[in-house]
Order: C-alpha cells, then sequence, then structure tokens
C-alpha cells in the first residue's frame, strides 16, 4: 500500500493534550510547508468552544464523523478506553490507508484491539502534561523538549506517512523514542502511574494536617490535582502492572519504616545519597 506526506490530520478529543498538539503543529513550518489541513471534534465542546479552538488553529470543526475520518492522520485524544471504542468506528468509516495513533497513557490495550481490526496503527505517548485539564490549559510549548514514545511494528514505522509524523513531532522539538506496548506499560506504570497514586494517597492520609503544611508537601502531593475522570481509564488499563509496583513499593516503605524504628541511620543516609545522585541526574537530563 503507497502512502505518501501527511495532508489532513483529525484529531479527536480536543482538551490538553489534544489542543497542545494543534496548537504545536500549527506553528511548525514543516507542517506550513505541507498546507496540512487540522480537523477535530470533542462531543463536550459548545459553539464558544469551537470558536476558542478555531481561533488558536484548528481549520474545521467536524460533527459528521465520515468527514471527520477521512485523513491521512487520526490522533485520538480523549480518555484512552473511549479511544479503544473508536477504533471500531474508524475501522469502518476511515480510507484503508489512514494512519491512527492516539496519545493514551497506556498502550498494550489499544494496540491489541488496534491489530485485531487490522488497523495502520502506532501508539504515541508524549510524557508531557500537567494537572490541570481542558483546552484552556494547552500550551504550543507543552511538547517541546520532551520525549515521545511511539509503540508500532517495524513495517509500519518504516511507511512514508509515519516518517513524516516523526519529522512533524521533530519539528516542535520532541524527542522520538521506541518501545513495545507491552514495554511502555510497564515502564509507565513506575514512573507516572505510581507517583500519581502516591501523590493522592498521600494527600488523602494526611487530611487532618493538610492546613497547616507547607511548600514542601505542595510540591510533593501537586499531582493529587489530577482529574480522576483521566486517570480511570488509565489504572483500568493497566491494573497488572500498577499493582505491581505498588506492592513492590509498599515493601521499600516498610523496610524503611523499620530501619528507623531500629535506628539504622547507616541505611538511611545511604538511600539520601542515592536519592540526591538520581535527582541530579534527573536534574541534568531536564535541562539539556
Amino acid at each position: 500500500m503507497e502512502t505518501s506526506c501527511i495532508r489532513t490530520i483529525s484529531i479527536v478529543g480536543l482538551g490538553l493534550i489534544g489542543a497542545s498538539v494543534l496548537r504545536a503543529l500549527k506553528k511548525s513550518p514543516l507542517a506550513a510547508e505541507q498546507g496540512i489541513v487540522f480537523k477535530g471534534y470533542d462531543p463536550s465542546f459548545t459553539r464558544e468552544d469551537i470558536d476558542q479552538l478555531e481561533a488558536i488553529g484548528l481549520d474545521r470543526f467536524e460533527t459528521r464523523k465520515e468527514a471527520l475520518y477521512n485523513s491521512d492522520l487520526i490522533i485520538l485524544a480523549a480518555p484512552v478506553e473511549a479511544n479503544i471504542q473508536l477504533l471500531a468506528e474508524i475501522r469502518r468509516l476511515a480510507p484503508d490507508q489512514t494512519l491512527v495513533s492516539d496519545v493514551s497513557s497506556t498502550k498494550a490495550a489499544i494496540s491489541k484491539r488496534a491489530d485485531e481490526l487490522n488497523l495502520r496503527f502506532i501508539g504515541m505517548h508524549p510524557i508531557a502534561g500537567r494537572e490541570q485539564q481542558g483546552y484552556h490549559a494547552s500550551h504550543d510549548e507543552l511538547l517541546s523538549g520532551k520525549t515521545v514514545v511511539l509503540c508500532a511494528d517495524e513495517s509500519t514505522l518504516s511507511s512514508r506517512d509515519a516518517v513524516n509524523l516523526m519529522e512533524l513531532l521533530q519539528s516542535i522539538g520532541c524527542r522520538t523514542t521506541f518501545m513495545t506496548p507491552e514495554e511502555h506499560d510497564r515502564v509507565v506504570a513506575a514512573i507516572s502511574h505510581l507517583p500519581q497514586l502516591l501523590s493522592s494517597a498521600l494527600t488523602t492520609y494526611c487530611e487532618n494536617d493538610v492546613a497547616r503544611s507547607g511548600p514542601g508537601f505542595s510540591t510533593l502531593t501537586r499531582l493529587a490535582g489530577s482529574s480522576w475522570d483521566v486517570w480511570q481509564g488509565i489504572v483500568s488499563t493497566n491494573r497488572e502492572n500498577i499493582s505491581q509496583e505498588l506492592s513492590g513499593f509498599c515493601t521499600n516503605l516498610e523496610q524503611l519504616a523499620d530501619d528507623i524504628r531500629n535506628g539504622r541511620m547507616d541505611k538511611v543516609r545511604v538511600l539520601f545519597e542515592k536519592a540526591n545522585s538520581l535527582y541530579d541526574q534527573l536534574n541534568k537530563k531536564e535541562s539539556s
């Protein structure tokens, strides 16, 4: 099947990430050179919402699904379980050559469903975000300097439109890396999903003292502001990995509590020193 450069992109779900992708690509010289037309849809939008998205770069708000899915590239930016449900509709209405992607925070479940439907699919996860949601919180620089994980087979990734997608991502300042869907879900369970759940759990654990807390507590619990509407699907589609990470972390906490209880300050010192070193590495990575 021959494919070519991307001329039309449909974004389904115009919240924080969907709108940020739109805003970033609209500023891309490569997207302008290719004359890309941006279509989009969000079931919750009012006329005022549509006007505001058109003001920041949306060319057409499409309510007719046949017109919405008639694109070179479809990016699903709704919650992950909604994205999975949309795949069957896309299979029915989109041209066979359409490349389908998503920005969900889990990849195994949606990749499996796309494969069952024989869709040309690239799982895509921008490692970016904030606790606020909605297009009002979007920004054209939200993805700049961030890593985007891509999950697909070699034949799909080597096709011309997939290469063009990677070129477009690079044009807005993203770094691309590649993982299998299963590897992706295992990794993000540790570095993304675990911190979210720990932040929520710590905030509720300390609920009687929150009013007396300081900036350190506020920094550590920033993710507690995240919406359950977004996270329900993430937790549901990555249950095994998340539960394993939580269990492993609980074991480490129990060991730390035992070390402190029994005065093993040398072990606590080693923990701090190792954490200091890792923190320095993390900051160097973020600033590079």
